[in-house]
């Protein structure tokens, strides 16, 4: 199954920059991911199964990926569905420079419920992170992040400083550095042509 999962997301090797500000050495082309929502849901299906324990009452999906695959545990799990939208925050600068912000209609249906938050792939946890202040500005009850799949060590121990139970499918070896640790950057290596939109 884990195979499966794996053939879903395209991967490349090279100098990459992620929506986070991090860097590493391998990039997900998440866009292909619901390429073919058939194949996509039996792994959506097998993520709710694991989702149903914490007696939810909505999931909350980042645009665009995480909030697709949200959408298709939604009616599995019975629940409501909410997403999140991206934004450029121009007063942060360093790492995890972008926002995530639910649209003002959903806002006051999330105060007090049990929300999980769902993504694609979680790398450095930039979508996860702006998801989660946000979900808690509006008055949401976190209980837990449900993935498709983790690149690397990172959204472990976020969950766990977080304390939110952390529900993943598939571990992708990987490693990601700060721009002033990052060895490729120490080399020189220019950085790959890719998207900051995700990973």
């Amino acid at each position: 199954m884990e195979d499966q999962l794996l053939q879903l997301l395209p991967a490349r090797k090279g100098h990459f920059q992620h929506e986070s500000g991090h860097h590493g050495d391998l990039w997900l082309d998440l866009e292909l991911l619901c390429l073919h929502p058939d194949r996509l849901q039996p792994f959506a299906a097998q993520l709710a199964t694991r989702l149903v324990q914490y007696d939810l009452e909505a999931v909350c999906g980042p645009l665009v990926e995480g909030a697709l695959v949200a959408l298709m545990l939604a009616p599995q799990l019975g629940v409501s569905f909410t997403y999140s939208e991206r934004f450029e925050n121009p007063g942060r600068t360093g790492l995890y420079p972008v926002t995530y912000r639910i649209p003002a209609a959903l806002r006051g249906r999330l105060r007090g419920r049990r929300v999980a938050i769902v993504n694609d792939v979680i790398g450095a946890g930039s979508a996860v992170l702006g998801t989660l202040e946000d979900l808690e500005a509006c008055g949401a009850n976190v209980v837990a992040i449900g993935t498709l799949a983790v690149l690397g060590s990172t959204a472990a121990r976020f969950a766990a400083e977080k304390q939110i139970a952390l529900e993943v499918l598939l571990t992708i070896p990987g490693v990601i550095w700060s721009p002033e640790e990052c060895p490729q950057c120490v080399r020189q290596v220019p950085l790959s042509t890719g998207s900051t939109s995700g990973n």
